[in-house]
């Protein structure tokens, strides 16, 4: 499979089966989030991966959604502000780009290994703060379940033409 099949392969997952994911499995995927690219090489993220059942039941509370309840694992995906890389000419801070380059890298080694998964962003952050007991300058950026699709049909993506989103040598 080369990259671009790989690429159209991976979709928002939103139902599970209820089958235990392997842990080299979710080494692997998480070996792609450790080597991705980060601004600096500063690396500012962090990621909890929760399957202890109990602990799912209390995410559910952060996101509270049927399918999200159906996952077997959550990677909860954390950026540390203190160790962002920031712009000099005005600070902006590249820890969510960072840890978006990271999950992406995630996601796309999920597909390749028969994992399903979403992004979700939409989700109470202090409750997050509070269930995992993060220290201020982390922040949680997304909630990634991943498991097992319930239906491995593919959906067809529906995207915008090329020429709708490049130009060339000037806007």
């Amino acid at each position: 499979m080369n990259f671009l099949e790989l690429a159209a392969l991976r979709s928002s997952v939103r139902n599970f089966q209820p089958r235990v994911v392997e842990k080299e499995k979710l080494l692997y995927v998480l070996e792609a989030a450790r080597i991705a690219p980060s601004a600096a090489n500063f690396q500012p993220w962090h990621f909890i991966v929760v399957n202890d059942p109990e602990i799912i039941k209390s995410i559910y509370q952060i996101y509270h959604r049927e399918w999200f309840a159906s996952a077997p694992t959550i990677i909860v995906a954390i950026g540390d502000h203190e160790k962002g890389w920031r712009r000099a000419k005005d600070g902006k801070d590249f820890t969510d780009i960072d840890v978006a380059i990271a999950v992406d890298h995630l996601t796309l080694a999920a597909a390749e290994v028969g994992l399903g998964t979403c992004w979700v962003c939409n989700f109470d952050p202090e409750k997050c703060y509070n269930i995992f007991n993060m220290p201020e300058n982390f922040e949680p950026i997304a909630l990634i379940p991943i498991g097992y699709p319930e239906d491995t049909s593919k959906a067809i993506k529906q995207r915008k033409p090329l020429d709708q989103l490049v130009t060339w040598n000037r806007f």
